[in-house]
């Protein structure tokens, strides 16, 4: 989302929707879907405090829901809608579960289920961008996946990643699911396909992803090839991101009960200094969020 100066537009467009003919309404709607769209940054990465954009985002996702019903051919709608409620499910759903583990193991599968909803709804805006781009996206998914994703190409890259993102973080609320289950294989290709595509697009987003991802997928030493991905995703990121470190630590440290390795990357991970890098805040912040509440569980994870 840009920065709030668009609010004084916003105010006449809403007016003349209310005021005018079809056919202005429609340009309305389009103008107002232009300011709205394109990313999750503007005024909502620039603030400090995590948990307050955690409390103003559920009304911006459904003002741009409400937006989009009237503009539905507008793409950059679906990817903002697609990255947001993503990014919303992941921090402000998931990560309040995951900390119920071990104290309300009910209620965590209850919210788990909630963020599944979250990013399937995610998974649906960016097939529905997709679709726009590509007609016929969406139905040849799960018949023709090898040639249609041949057919991608670098400016698909956003959609193909937010659409691959959204449906893996749903299946992996829900592995018993076997829609779910079944759906790993889809979105572990079309993340490869836009690592093919573009490896370092949105600084280094996809290899960083990919750190978490290389255990799930087949092929030979997953662990090495996470770590390979982890040192890439260091380069790209250009050593600004806390996110990583945690990333390798869940992904490999823990998975292999190297205790001493994990707390270390978590440990690298909190020496970050937050007001040091004002464009990585907020993903450091919640990165960090995640390292202390492992430290503080080491006894769950490790015997």
């Amino acid at each position: 989302m840009r920065p709030m100066r668009f609010l004084p537009t916003l105010a006449l467009l809403v007016s003349l929707v209310l005021t005018s003919g079809c056919s202005i309404k429609q340009l309305a709607l389009n103008a107002v879907a232009d300011e709205l769209s394109g990313g999750t940054g503007g005024s909502f990465t620039e603030d400090p405090d995590l948990q307050f954009i955690g409390e103003a985002l559920p009304f911006g996702l459904k003002l741009m829901e409400g937006i989009n019903g009237g503009v539905p051919k507008h793409v950059e709608m679906k990817l903002t809608l697609a990255s947001g409620f993503t990014q919303y499910g992941v921090v402000y759903v998931e990560w309040p579960a995951e900390q119920l583990k071990y104290s309300d193991y009910e209620e965590h599968r209850r919210q788990m289920q909630r963020a599944k909803q979250f990013y399937l709804r995610a998974h649906n805006y960016a097939l529905d961008g997709l679709d726009l781009k590509h007609p016929g996206f969406r139905s040849r998914l799960y018949g023709d996946l090898d040639a249609l994703l041949a057919e991608m190409t670098a400016e698909d890259v956003p959609f193909l990643f937010w659409m691959a993102a959204s449906l893996l973080s749903a299946a992996s609320t829900d592995l018993e699911d076997p829609e779910m289950f079944a759906a790993l294989p889809i979105g572990g290709k079309a993340v490869m396909r836009a690592y093919e595509l573009d490896s370092g697009w949105s600084n280094g987003l996809i290899a960083s992803t990919l750190i978490s991802l290389e255990p799930n997928l087949p092929g030979p030493d997953p662990a090495g090839r996470a770590e390979a991905r982890y040192e890439e995703a260091l380069k790209l990121t250009e050593g600004r991101s806390a996110g990583v470190h945690v990333s390798l630590a869940t992904a490999v440290a823990r998975k292999a009960q190297d205790k001493e390795r994990f707390v270390a990357l978590l440990e690298k991970a909190l020496s970050f200094d937050l007001d040091a890098d004002p464009d990585n805040r907020l993903s450091n912040d919640y990165a960090q969020q995640k390292a202390r509440f492992l430290l503080e569980h080491l006894d769950d994870m490790f015997l």
